[in-house]
């Protein structure tokens, strides 16, 4: 790596020193470099070369999440071009990207770029010089000749030079004193105050690059935080903190919203959470009204959710001013509405057969035990579900524990895809479309519903699936011969087909109501899906889905075990039950308690997992089958919530080019044109000079 001072005493020591970074670059990377300058570069003459376009291409950032032109990145090339040739070389390219190695890459790239004669340092001349050079002429002028320029440079006869430390330093400070210049300019009577024009003026060349296009349109309104027309110095200072401190600001404003009850959030909710969650980082009440005053477009005393600062923190952010629920959450037509419901159902059921297929030999060895009577001499088949397991294997094989699996596929589809479509509609309903919030009771109402809604599907399915599931059994004890699922339906009939329907809807309307709130409350406040823009892992996601249905399950049991007496055929000596509540009383008088959480265990084991997987492939099919017409709903993506991969020296390139920009918003633009160009002596043998 790249010794880290800079202050060489001539361009030769500078290259020596990246040459060194050259040599301990692995060689896999100056592979990846050498085909990006080969996808990019244009023959020209006898060689390949990037000229300003293409050099662009290569090093802008895909997908970036700033309002900086892609164009701007052109004002780097002048640092590439290091033989001022305008054109940069494979040699170049590969100086160039071993430089944006280094952990200082941004503030060396803009010493670089000052550094005109590759000294090391830069003197007073030259500092004013490329500055010049680099702002538009109708820039609102700078003073060099000032006692802050002196702090660091001394007199203009350049007894004092900036070495690299020095000038980093130098470029933090420099737009502050930019902007009390720039005020001092505007304000020619003297009296503390510009208009509203001249404050636009003065954000647009320091932090125009920064700020979303509702922001800039709604800048002269700043005057409305005091009596008057006008805007103080306060005010503007004020604003230009919250824009340099906007990383903290998003954070507070994140984590306030999500820890509030509501979802939203006032000032004096925000100025409350950045003193307790931050040291020395506080917030003036003047810049918390700024914040306000930009992210509730005027009404600064509202309660504000996480969407309504979006034209704040996401300086892309291009949804008009006046944001209503509609533009936030897309309000869907009928038909529209409708196919979404009848797209998340398709998804829905093949989640479902996914997850029923995964566990349905638990699920068979859990109909088993709950089927057996112990007040049946003669009939106590197993011990345990370990021993269950052990006599199937050895009685039927490993076929014998998918015995029935061809109904619960059939079944399970629209079973599943029901109650997941339904959920997610009445949650989708009764969700804030502003903050994402719904509250507890409507969790519980969704869960519910959807518990309900799938009796339709699960009655039928399960009394089939449960008699093909036993006649192993009942082979063995009674040498019956097994029927098929045909079989079974037309001897059961359409109302024999919701026989105990009764109890199966004491079961899965609890079921549901505890495990869809359980959850989504596992994702969020557990594994923390969300904060910060956090995504969950397959892990995670399993683990949440898992977790959730094992008091779902085991709670559910009783109702279980009366469903499964009431749709199984009885035998002969076993108990008949007329209906819910004779079952209830006669399993407790005749076996006691315990009964009604027989197979408990085993539907922990198989309900637990089998939403696990269920619930893991139906988020997973949403996120990468998603439905494919229609508008989706617009959501704020900043750099904190969307990490991902990015390349470190795209990173820092990016970076280098916020630190110039900080001087003038349109740094560079004004020279863009001529700094392409070269002489035909500069360049190499057979080369034309590259177009501006």
């Amino acid at each position: 790596m790249a010794s880290s001072n800079p202050t060489a005493s001539s361009g030769s020591g500078k290259l020596a020193t990246v040459t060194r970074s050259v040599v301990s670059t692995p060689e896999s990377e100056i592979k990846r470099w050498k085909r990006l300058f080969d996808s990019k570069a244009k023959t020209i003459g006898d060689g390949k070369f990037l000229d300003r376009e293409s050099f662009v291409n290569a090093i802008a950032s895909q997908g970036d999440l700033n309002r900086i032109n892609k164009d701007s990145f052109a004002i780097l090339f002048r640092v590439a071009d290091s033989q001022k040739k305008g054109l940069v070389s494979w040699d170049d390219f590969l100086l160039f990207e071993t430089l944006l190695k280094r952990p200082d890459a941004d503030y060396y790239i803009a010493f670089q770029y000052f550094d005109e004669d590759g000294s090391g340092s830069i003197d007073f001349n030259e500092l004013k010089k490329v500055y010049s050079e680099n702002v538009c002429p109708d820039s609102i002028p700078f003073n060099f000749d000032c006692d802050w320029v002196k702090l660091y440079l001394g007199k203009k006869d350049g007894r004092h030079v900036l070495s690299y430390n020095q000038f980093t330093q130098l470029m933090k400070g420099l737009q502050g004193e930019r902007l009390r210049q720039a005020f001092m300019y505007f304000d020619t009577n003297g009296d503390g105050f510009i208009t509203p024009d001249q404050f636009k003026k003065i954000i647009m060349d320091l932090a125009g690059h920064k700020l979303s296009e509702p922001v800039i349109e709604r800048l002269p309104t700043l005057c409305t935080l005091s009596p008057g027309q006008k805007i103080s110095f306060s005010e503007v200072q004020a604003f230009i903190n919250v824009i340099k401190d906007m990383d903290m600001v998003e954070r507070v404003i994140r984590e306030a919203t999500a820890k509030s009850k509501d979802g939203r959030i006032d000032q004096s909710d925000f100025l409350n959470y950045a003193a307790a969650s931050t040291r020395y980082g506080l917030f003036s009440p003047m810049e918390a009204d700024v914040i306000f005053h930009f992210a509730s477009r005027g009404q600064s005393n509202q309660r504000l959710a996480l969407i309504d600062f979006a034209s704040l923190l996401d300086p892309r952010w291009t949804i008009p001013a006046d944001l209503d629920e509609a533009q936030v959450k897309p309000k869907y037509s009928f038909w529209e509405q409708l196919a979404r419901s009848m797209y998340g159902f398709g998804l829905g059921g093949i989640a479902g057969g996914i997850g029923a297929s995964i566990v349905y030999p638990i699920d068979l060895v859990k109909t088993r035990m709950q089927n057996q009577r112990s007040t049946v001499v003669g009939q106590l088949l197993y011990k345990n579900s370990w021993d269950c397991v052990q006599k199937v294997f050895r009685n039927e094989g490993a076929l014998g524990f998918y015995r029935g699996l061809g109904p619960q596929l059939l079944g399970v589809a629209p079973e599943k895809a029901i109650k997941l479509t339904v959920n997610d509609l009445v949650r989708g309903r009764a969700t804030d479309p502003e903050t994402g919030r719904i509250s507890l009771p409507w969790e519980l109402i969704a869960g519910g519903t959807a518990g309900g809604c799938q009796v339709v599907f699960t009655n039928p399915l399960e009394i089939v699936k449960i008699r093909l599931q036993i006649q192993g059994e009942a082979a063995k004890v009674e040498g019956a011969v097994p029927r098929g699922a045909i079989h079974i339906v037309r001897q059961l009939g359409l109302v024999g087909l919701y026989k105990g329907a009764s109890a199966c809807l004491l079961r899965d309307i609890p079921f549901s109501a505890i495990y869809f709130p359980a959850y989504a409350h596992l994702k969020k406040n557990v594994f923390g899906e969300g904060y910060n823009g956090k995504k969950l892992s397959f892990t995670e996601l399993l683990a949440s889905a898992a977790i959730a249905g094992m008091p779902a399950s085991y709670l559910a049991t009783p109702a279980d075990v009366v469903k499964t007496r009431l749709q199984v055929e009885a035998r002969k000596g076993q108990s008949s039950y007329s209906g819910l509540a004779d079952a209830f009383v006669k399993i407790y008088r005749e076996e006691g308690f315990k009964a009604f959480f027989k197979g408990g265990p085993a539907r922990v084991l198989r309900s637990s997992p089998q939403f696990g997987f269920t619930l893991v492939a139906y988020e997973y099919l949403q996120k990468y089958l998603p439905f494919p017409w229609g508008e989706q709903p617009k959501e704020l993506q900043t750099l904190i919530n969307t990490r991902g991969p990015e390349d470190m020296s795209r990173v820092r390139a990016r970076n280098a080019l916020k630190i110039l920009l900080d001087v003038h918003g349109d740094f560079g633009k004004n020279i863009s044109a001529g700094a392409g160009k070269g002489t035909s002596a500069s360049l190499p043998k057979g080369v034309a000079p590259a177009p501006a």
